[in-house]
């Protein structure tokens, strides 16, 4: 009883069985208890799992919720940014162009083409046949994260478009490059395969 005390203290939840005079099993009330909870309770356990384990049957719902996920995706895009920009034969609308075609072509394969999860989901694999960008927020539109990966591929595009000077080629290649990560994220195309690709 004196580990199990130890381990009920340690949790932070419930109240520890402790030994009384007689040899008997006595609650010791920890501060923040509700009256009548003992160590293994059904609320208390709860309690103790918070910060140990998620509740989410597939966290790729909310992965891009996650603290800092934002602030690394746009310092990727920089650093993508200034590779290209040290690489010497290279001018700074193809630079640009390059950046956007590149961020376009990767963000398209990991949020619209890969399906399914890394993890092992209790779903009974709803989930499988569905691509990354339909799973997040479990599929609940306009939600913030969506808003923010649909609005920054048209704020690259339009510094690309400023720094290459609307110049007619450039302008085309970065056009159907945001058409091709933009529609994919309409909610009428939500869960669509058209002429069955990637369907499977």
């Amino acid at each position: 009883t004196a580990a199990l005390a130890n381990r009920c203290a340690e949790g932070g939840g419930g109240q520890p069985i402790a030994s009384g005079n007689g040899g008997g099993a006595q609650a010791v009330a920890l501060p923040g208890d509700e009256p009548g909870e003992l160590c293994g309770g059904s609320a208390t356990a709860a309690r103790m799992n918070v910060g140990v384990a998620h509740s989410e049957v597939n966290p790729n719902t909310r992965v891009m919720n996650s603290r800092g996920i934002w602030l690394a995706y746009v310092i990727s895009v920089g650093i993508l940014h200034i590779i290209l920009l040290s690489i010497p034969f290279f001018s700074i609308p193809v630079v640009w162009t390059l950046t956007n075609v590149i961020h376009n072509l990767v963000m398209y394969w990991f949020l619209h083409t890969v399906k399914g999860t890394p993890f092992e989901t209790p779903d009974q694999g709803k989930d499988r046949l569905l691509t990354h960008w339909e799973q997040i927020d479990y599929g609940t539109q306009c939600t913030s994260s969506r808003k923010f990966l649909s609005i920054s591929p048209v704020v690259l595009y339009l510094l690309t478009s400023f720094y290459t000077k609307y110049d007619p080629a450039h302008f085309i290649i970065n056009t159907t490059s945001l058409l091709s990560v933009l529609l994919p994220k309409l909610p009428q195309f939500h869960g669509v395969r058209i002429f069955g690709i990637n369907k499977y």
